[in-house]
């Protein structure tokens, strides 16, 4: 099975975007897990390290699927106290 990570910053650009993935995904054939930064503020660091630039991102098979734009990791970091 495929592992498949959204991440995202929970703002509207990222919400919306989980909701289309979660509608365009066959979660049945596909491990997805779904990261939201304020919630997992320790994940920033393996997102970055996998090549993420800017949230909502999809990252399957080591490839990273930036979606629309809503925030850049700078601005996850400051808007979590980490910057």
């Amino acid at each position: 099975m495929n592992k498949v990570t959204f991440y995202h910053a929970g703002c509207p650009v990222c919400v919306s975007a989980e909701e289309q993935i979660l509608d365009l995904l066959d979660q049945k054939s596909v491990d997805l897990e779904i990261v939201h930064f304020a919630e997992a503020t320790g994940r920033i660091s393996e997102a970055e390290n996998l090549g993420v630039k800017s949230v909502p991102a999809l990252v399957s098979n080591g490839q990273v699927l930036h979606i629309n734009y809503g925030a850049s990791m700078e601005d996850v970091r400051e808007a979590v106290g980490l910057a």
